[in-house]
């Protein structure tokens, strides 16, 4: 059996029905299969969604005018059945009736759960105009029903209204931030085949959005169509690319990409070239660096110092001199030389490991050209050898730079403070402390509280206090670093109750005091004068619990 769905309103012709007779008059309603010429059916219809439509049957070969209907409803479609083969057998039409209908039944069910929500919301915009469509267009994103934006963005595409374009760019971002990139894509070209332009911040978006997800493809794909839309990409836009290919492994597929990009006239930004060299670096070494290296120049892309301090910066990071060797004897043979930054990087990297003999050794090249040692380079090698505890050498080189005209920072103060007040040597660091005041160099409160925390920890709590007051006058605001330090400086030394009026002054300004703090103090009131509590302390601390 088989059922041919035909259009409202159309005419259509059943070009063979073997031996089909209808007898209306028999009880029964049967129809038989009988030997005859095949004749055609012309089987016209009238159709209207909201009534009965019917599927009336004409046969050109019955001695009299018979009718079979069949009934069909809530739906504008006519039927036309071609029975094929008449064989022996017999059938009812009311049996055959009640079977289209159920068929058509389901199908009409299964596209109503299937689309039902599709096709309400399609609906209710369908008869709207481009104006009131972009009302609701925005309305939808700012309430953040993102997907029936998108929704309406294509019922007005196929409607031929023109979305707003601010709002399409917000919908973008917004089904980009949800990773819902094939929507935003979608939305974008329907915006761009609009004549919209979207801004370059939106296309970076999507394009890292699309890399996020793996989609290398469509990525590419969007980046070509770009510059088409008005809006080139930059070099933020290659960065994300190549390094998306560099990491599935796309080693020689993202050298071969930029190469295609230079050729094809895309700006030979240095920041990309310089991520695409530092990747090669990364992923298969510092000769294959070297060797793409020379290869961009004959495509016209030349490395600067920036290139190759972004190479010496992670082989001296990994640990690899040999390769950082290799990278500045490359740097020298293309008539460069190495800047502040590096030898401040190496000189980093060297301070960490302790290599001090090879740290000498840089400083003297730096002496020797037109790079001296800067404010940074003492800064590194004062914090270097306050780590290793090596202060006496720290202080020197303190004093070469005040020698040599370069004014230390507060980092420099800061750093040798904390190295004095780590190795015990209170007194000095009050005394560099107060030499601040003859220099450009005011301290601060990280100054202060570090001066504070080693005159805590020394049990110099009378010098902390005079400090602590010393700070007020300044118009410094202790924080809860400097309260803290104080008040266990105080409780280390059995003052309870100064410890006590510590923690009321957190309280006062709202810092964070831990419970522990609270438990020490109670218990060590309880234990004053011989085990009996000093009942007007003991409640001060309780009342400053409740109050946290």
């Amino acid at each position: 059996m088989e059922l041919t769905v035909i259009a409202h309103k159309s005419i259509t012709e059943v070009p063979c029905l073997h031996g089909f007779q209808t007898d209306l008059t028999s009880a029964s309603d049967r129809c038989s299969p009988v030997k005859s010429q095949a004749f055609h059916l012309n089987c016209s219809v009238n159709c209207n969604f909201k009534t009965q439509s019917y599927l009336q049957w004409k046969g050109d070969h019955v001695s009299r005018r018979n009718a079979l209907l069949l009934r069909c409803i809530g739906q504008e479609r006519s039927v036309c059945i071609d029975r094929v083969n008449g064989e022996d057998q017999e059938w009812s039409s009311g049996r055959y009736a009640f079977g289209v209908e159920k068929k058509l039944r389901e199908q009409m069910s299964s596209k109503k759960y299937s689309n039902s929500s599709n096709s309400s919301l399609d609906g209710s915009f369908v008869g709207n105009d481009e104006e009131t469509n972009n009302e609701i267009l925005q309305n939808l994103c700012s309430k953040g029903k993102l997907v029936n934006a998108s929704r309406l963005i294509d019922v007005m595409a196929r409607r031929n209204q023109i979305p707003y374009f601010p709002s399409c760019i917000n919908l973008i971002r917004g089904l980009i931030k949800l990773e819902s990139t094939e929507r935003a894509t979608r939305v974008l070209k329907i915006m761009v085949m609009s004549g919209g332009i979207p801004d370059i911040i939106t296309y970076n978006m999507l394009v890292g959005g699309l890399c996020k997800k793996g989609l290398l493809k469509t990525a590419i794909e969007l980046l070509d169509e770009m510059s088409l839309s008005g809006c080139p990409p930059d070099a933020i836009t290659y960065n994300t690319i190549l390094r998306c290919m560099f990491d599935h492994g796309g080693f020689d597929q993202a050298i071969g990409f930029w190469k295609d990009q230079l050729r094809k006239g895309c700006p030979a930004y240095l920041i990309t070239y310089t991520v695409l060299i530092e990747l090669v670096c990364k992923h298969c070494g510092t000769v294959q660096a070297m060797e793409v290296l020379e290869d961009m120049a004959i495509e016209g892309c030349y490395p600067d110092i920036v290139t190759y301090n972004s190479l010496v910066n992670y082989t001296c990071k990994q640990g690899k001199y040999e390769d950082t060797a290799l990278i500045i004897y490359n740097l020298l043979s293309h008539g460069m030389g190495p800047n502040t930054v590096t030898y401040n990087t190496l000189l980093h990297s060297l301070c960490t490991h302790g290599y001090w003999d090879e740290v000498d050794e840089i400083l003297l090249i730096m002496n020797m050209t037109s790079q001296p040692p800067t404010v940074v380079t003492y800064n590194i090698l004062i914090n270097g050898l306050c780590k290793y505890g090596l202060l006496d050498r720290a202080i020197n080189f303190f004093d070469q730079m005040v020698s040599h005209n370069c004014l230390p920072d507060i980092i420099t103060y800061n750093t040798l403070l904390a190295a004095l007040c780590k190795e015990g040597m209170v007194d000095e660091a009050l005394h560099l402390l107060h030499s601040l005041n003859d220099t450009r160099c005011s301290p601060g409160l990280i100054t202060y509280n570090i001066v504070i925390d080693g005159l805590a920890k020394k049990g110099c709590m009378e010098k902390a206090m005079g400090l602590y007051g010393e700070m007020i006058e300044r118009g410094f605001a202790p924080d809860d670093i400097t309260h803290r330090t104080l008040f266990w400086g105080l409780f280390r030394l059995d003052l309870v109750e100064d410890a006590l009026v510590i923690l009321k002054e957190m309280n006062k300004r709202n810092q964070r005091i831990k419970n522990s703090a609270f438990r020490f103090v109670i218990h060590g009131l309880c234990k004053k004068e011989g085990g009996y509590c000093n009942t007007s302390s003991r409640n001060d601390g309780l009342e400053s619990m409740q109050t946290q």
